[in-house]
C-alpha cells in the first residue's frame, strides 16, 4: 500500500506542476465548471418560486440532493475521468503499452495517472452547497450520519467510476466509445431528482438497474431522515456488484488487447 501511495502522490505532484504551467487553462476550466453549478443551483431557485414541493422534498432538500449530486461528480471528474477518457485514446494509438510496462497494479496505473485541479477545487463548493442546505433545514446530524453520507458519497463515486470503466473498456472490442462517454453524464442528470420522481418502467431503470438516482438519494435521505437499513444494503450491494463487473471486463480486455503502435 505504502508503494502505491507513492505512486499516487508522485502522480499528483506531477499534475500540480502541469496545472500551474498552464495557469489560465486551469482557471478557466474551474470557472467553467463553476458556472455550470451556479446555472443548476439557480435552476432550483427558479423552479421553487413556482411550487413549495416536487415529489414531496422541499427547497432546500433538493438543494442538498443537487449539491450531493455535484459532489460525488466532481470527485469523480477530478480523480478519474481524464485518465479513462484517455484510455480508448491510448488502446487505438498503441500508447496503451506504456501502462504494460509499469510495475504495478494495471488498473491502478491507467485509473490515477492524472487528477484534474479545477474539478477538485470545485469539491469545496458543491460542500459549502450540502452545509448550507443542512443548516437551512435545521437539521442536526450525528456522527454517524455524517460517516454514513461520507461513506455512501463514496459508494457513489465507485459505482460511477465503474460505469465509466465499463465505457472505457468497450475500446478493446471496438474503434472508440465517445458518444457512449457522453450517455452516461446524460444519465448522470437524473441522480439531481428524487427517487419518489420515479416510477414504472423509469424507476426500475434509473433506480435499481442503473441506479444513478440511488447514488445521491441514499446520502441525502440519511442527513434528512437518518440511517436507512434498505438503502445501506442496496447501496453496497450495488457498488460491490458494478465494480466486480467493470473490472472483470477490464481484465478480459486486457488478454484480447494487442499493440496497435509500430
Amino acid at each position: 500500500m505504502i508503494h502505491y501511495l507513492r505512486i499516487w502522490l508522485a502522480s499528483v505532484r506531477y499534475s500540480i506542476v502541469r496545472s500551474m504551467m498552464f495557469r489560465g487553462d486551469f482557471i478557466m476550466w474551474a470557472l467553467v465548471e463553476l458556472f455550470w453549478m451556479a446555472v443548476s443551483i439557480a435552476s432550483i431557485a427558479v423552479i421553487y418560486q413556482h411550487t413549495d414541493a416536487v415529489a414531496g422534498w422541499t427547497k432546500y432538500e433538493m438543494l442538498l440532493l443537487l449539491g450531493t449530486s455535484m459532489l460525488i461528480q466532481r470527485l469523480l471528474m477530478g480523480l478519474f475521468w481524464s485518465n479513462l477518457f484517455e484510455m480508448g485514446r491510448n488502446v487505438r494509438s498503441g500508447h496503451f503499452d506504456f501502462f504494460l510496462a509499469q510495475p504495478g497494479n494495471m488498473l491502478f496505473m491507467v485509473s490515477t495517472r492524472k487528477i484534474d485541479l479545477d474539478s477538485l477545487l470545485n469539491v469545496f463548493v458543491a460542500l459549502a452547497v450540502v452545509v448550507y442546505a443542512v443548516g437551512k433545514l435545521q437539521l442536526e446530524p450525528s456522527l454517524a450520519d455524517m460517516l454514513t453520507y461520507a461513506l455512501f458519497v463514496g459508494c457513489g463515486v465507485g459505482i460511477s467510476f465503474a460505469m465509466l470503466l465499463l465505457i472505457a473498456s468497450v475500446s478493446f472490442w471496438t474503434i472508440g466509445s465517445q458518444g457512449v462517454e457522453g450517455g452516461y453524464f446524460t444519465l448522470y442528470e437524473f441522480s439531481r431528482l428524487p427517487r419518489a420522481a420515479f416510477s414504472g418502467v423509469a424507476k426500475v431503470a434509473f433506480v435499481w438497474v442503473l441506479p444513478t438516482v440511488v447514488v445521491t438519494n441514499a446520502p441525502a435521505h440519511t442527513l434528512i431522515h437518518g440511517l436507512s437499513g434498505t438503502y445501506t444494503a442496496w447501496l453496497l450491494a450495488a457498488t460491490t456488484a458494478w465494480l466486480a463487473i467493470a473490472i472483470g471486463v477490464f481484465q478480459r480486455g486486457l488478454k484480447r488487447y494487442s499493440s496497435a503502435s509500430s
